[in-house]
């Protein structure tokens, strides 16, 4: 007699094809229970109360407050900038005369700022007092125009 050709994994996988086919129906079924359809635009209404939050209970006309349209306003508020100084002061922490970079510690912030030795106006060394202004490029902040003030 011949073996069998079923093997026990055949089996295995046959019986989860069938038990997915069953899960399946079952879902379906749930659906077609609970569906929505047919009920009305009234189980499908939302309402916003009076806090701004959306609800299923019609909103109370009692809480309803009275508006006038020349007391609203609509948009975001202006947004006042302020010119800052661009000079700023500030006291070399560190400075490197044989690589030509450094580093100035800004009096107001304490921010350290990178300064090159092609954007000195005059020569400088640890511990003077200078000023300058901050521009930017790819990699950050930097130091321009930078002089020694007494």
């Amino acid at each position: 007699m011949a073996k069998s050709q079923e093997t026990f994994s055949k089996k295995e996988k046959e019986k989860q094809k069938i038990r997915k086919r069953k899960e399946k129906e079952e879902k379906k079924e749930n659906r077609k229970a609970n569906s929505n359809k047919g009920q009305g635009i009234e189980s499908m209404m939302a309402y916003v109360d009076e806090n701004g939050n959306l609800t299923s209970v019609p909103p109370d006309p009692k809480k309803k407050k009275e508006f006038n349209a020349e007391d609203m306003i609509i948009g975001t508020a202006k947004q006042v900038f302020v010119q800052e100084d661009p000079i700023k002061t500030g006291i070399v922490s560190f400075f490197n005369e044989d690589k030509g970079y450094g580093f100035i510690k800004e009096t107001l912030t304490k921010e350290g700022v990178f300064v090159h030795m092609s954007n000195l106006l005059t020569p400088i060394k640890e511990g003077n007092k200078v000023q300058f202004e901050i521009e930017s490029n790819q990699k950050g902040p930097y130091a321009a125009k930078v002089q020694i003030i007494p």
